[in-house]
């Protein structure tokens, strides 16, 4: 059975546009290549005579404007290599958002540790659902389905573990909103939306990962469903 490393795009990912905010700061200690994005923090490495056990909260980060992202998968942790199993620790600070996105090749169990967390999904057959949910809940994303969550709280932060039926590292195992959108001609998106393509001219093109960000306006529900 070939490793789920071998999933993921190997191809030359795109340029981050300079003047797009949400580009990480550099840092000059980060030796990892253009696909896992943020700023790395250092931490603490699973202990090298104790194979089963990892420490997850107190391991590197990945910083965003945001959040943070704290993951064990094949990459680090050797005894998941094949094991299609990987485990995350996400915190998203009050107005933190994880970027909507869909998995092609894995589903996602999320434990709410501590917070409350406003979820949006989009399923086959139009389903759509959006909803709060707090701490102890636990929230499942089937493989290919369109989500996002954040941080509902405006004074605490949000803690959420995910596990992934995939070794592979996140977010090498998903696709993005934004990649997804810079990526279309303006012309398919003002057709498929019913607008002038002028609408769209404010997307920057050519953009990697967001994976976590921050909200810049009040919060919605989105829009309402036709038929409900």
């Amino acid at each position: 059975m070939p490793d789920d490393r071998d999933r993921r795009d190997t191809g030359v990912q795109p340029d981050m546009d300079a003047g797009f905010r949400h580009r990480p700061a550099p840092n000059p200690g980060d030796t990892t290549t253009g696909s896992q994005p943020g700023t790395v923090v250092p931490g603490q490495r699973m202990a090298p005579d104790v194979v089963h056990n990892f420490p997850l909260s107190r391991s590197e980060a990945r910083a965003f404007d945001g959040g943070r992202l704290q993951g064990a998968h094949g990459e680090n942790w050797p005894i998941l290599v094949d094991q299609q199993a990987a485990v995350y620790l996400i915190t998203l600070e009050p107005g933190g958002i994880r970027e909507p996105h869909w998995h092609p090749s894995a589903w996602e169990v999320n434990y709410v540790i501590s917070g409350t967390v406003r979820w949006t999904f989009v399923g086959p057959d139009q389903t759509q659902e959006a909803f709060e949910a707090g701490t102890g809940d636990v929230v499942f994303a089937p493989q290919g389905h369109f989500h996002y969550f954040e941080n509902a709280s405006d004074t605490e932060d949000l803690q959420v573990l995910v596990v992934f039926n995939s070794s592979a590292p996140e977010p090498d195992d998903d696709i993005g909103i934004v990649h997804s959108l810079s990526a279309m001609p303006r012309h398919v998106l003002a057709s498929v939306f019913g607008t002038a393509p002028e609408v769209f001219d404010a997307i920057p093109k050519r953009l990697g990962r967001v994976v976590i960000s921050r909200r810049t306006g009040s919060a919605d529900q989105g829009p309402t469903p036709e038929g409900r």
